[in-house]
């Protein structure tokens, strides 16, 4: 007995598909939405390397 069979006697809707999930266009989102802090990391690492080298360069 095959499961559409089933379902209608038993009453219940025929069985939903699935959607796929469409693959984004764009990778920066979907590495910003993986590592949301990733940003500020950069930033305060490219923050602190740059006055690093001014102190070196002002010596």
């Amino acid at each position: 007995m095959g499961e559409a069979k089933r379902r209608e006697e038993l009453g219940l809707p025929p069985r939903e598909t699935k959607k796929e999930k469409k693959a984004s266009k764009n990778q920066f989102n979907e590495i910003l939405n993986k590592y949301p802090y990733l940003p500020l990391i950069l930033g305060f690492s490219l923050l602190t390397i740059l006055i690093i080298d001014l102190v070196n360069y002002y010596k």
